[in-house]
């Protein structure tokens, strides 16, 4: 293997180039629900009436979406895999102010393909 012991390569894709998929572990998920505070709504709200971009509301995605994939990421070294493939985000809202956020795939074991 060319990558470092422990390491979970990920795509978005069914295949991993130069490597070769021996098995497959099972679906994995990784999930965070995150709320924004009050603090945050006003501060949003306030930018919403000017227009562009919200940057806390950016900052909270970016950071909710790292949290999930780091969690399915995870998930699949507790199942023995060293790779996730088929890796899809979708988020729900759950309430007003809270936000679902999932990242899940199909954890694999790969080889260098010869």
């Amino acid at each position: 293997m060319s990558f470092a012991e422990g390491q979970v390569l990920v795509t978005n894709g069914e295949e991993l180039p130069g490597y070769r998929i021996i098995e497959v572990k099972g679906l994995v998920i990784g999930i965070t629900v995150r709320s924004r505070g009050l603090g945050g709504n006003i501060i949003a709200s306030l930018r919403s009436l000017v227009g562009g971009e919200i940057t806390e509301y950016v900052e909270m995605a970016e950071q909710a979406r790292l949290q999930a994939l780091q969690r399915m990421i995870d998930n699949a070294r507790r199942l023995g895999a060293n790779a996730v493939i088929n890796v899809r985000f979708d988020s729900n809202e759950i309430a007003q102010s809270m936000d679902e956020i999932i990242a899940y795939g199909t954890a694999v074991m790969v080889t260098r393909a010869s």
